[in-house]
């Protein structure tokens, strides 16, 4: 007898990628808030599964190893379990003094202690948006490093959205064609990687050859 095809729920796909999707500012009315609402609303335009969350279900006491043995804060074991529910991430964080925002940097940390390590080959896309001319880029660049550290194939072109507090319209979308239009394709292409190494595990294996290097458990936080 044939096995029955999986049915979509609620118009999605049983296929359909889920990304776990959030601003890594705390601050309420953020510029990196409506850039990642932007980016859900596009995910879910093209048939993805979002889970929307914020900075603050995240958030931890600074990391201290002596505070780990007794047990990991609510906001690491939130994000975890989510990351660990999702196919990918998509974050949009603000700049701090040219780098990443320490109440990120903070929760990576902290969900790096578990075992397995949660961004380990989990893809994820990185974004930002800022009234500066950069847009935030350069916070994108140094927070690639720990998770690419720690194994997540982050999407090589991240957006980024300059002079942010004038960029968007009325309907939270960025107001000049040509860059929404842009922001558009990095999210469908993104997905499609995303899918890609859902449904095709050998996708894993090459991205590994890519990179040219495997991951090595003696000095990696990658288990």
């Amino acid at each position: 007898m044939a096995q029955a095809e999986p049915q979509a729920v609620d118009g999605q796909s049983p296929g359909a990628v889920r990304l776990l999707v959030f601003s890594a500012s705390l601050r309420e009315g953020s510029l990196n808030s409506r850039l990642a609402e932007l980016a859900a609303a596009t995910i879910e335009s093209r048939g993805g599964l979002v889970d929307r969350a914020w900075m603050s279900d995240f958030d931890c006491p600074s990391y201290n190893l002596d505070v780990q043995t007794t047990g990991f804060p609510p906001g690491a074991d939130g994000l975890r379990a989510r990351l660990e529910a999702c196919d990918g991430f998509v974050i949009s964080a603000p700049e701090y003094n040219a780098s990443m925002p320490g109440v990120l940097k903070n929760a990576i940390d902290w969900v790096s202690r578990y075992s397995p390590q949660p961004f380990n080959e989990r893809y994820g896309l990185l974004l930002s948006a800022s009234p500066s001319m950069v847009g935030g880029n350069r916070g994108l660049w140094a927070l690639r490093v720990p998770f690419e550290h720690l194994g997540a194939r982050i999407y090589p072109d991240m957006f980024s959205l300059a002079q942010a507090h004038t960029a968007f319209d009325a309907q939270g979308r960025i107001a000049n064609q040509p860059l929404q239009e842009r922001f558009e394709s990095n999210i469908a292409d993104f997905m499609d990687s995303v899918e890609a190494a859902k449904h095709y595990p050998c996708i894993k294996r090459a991205w590994v050859e890519y990179l040219g290097e495997r991951p090595e458990p003696a000095i990696d936080r990658v288990e």
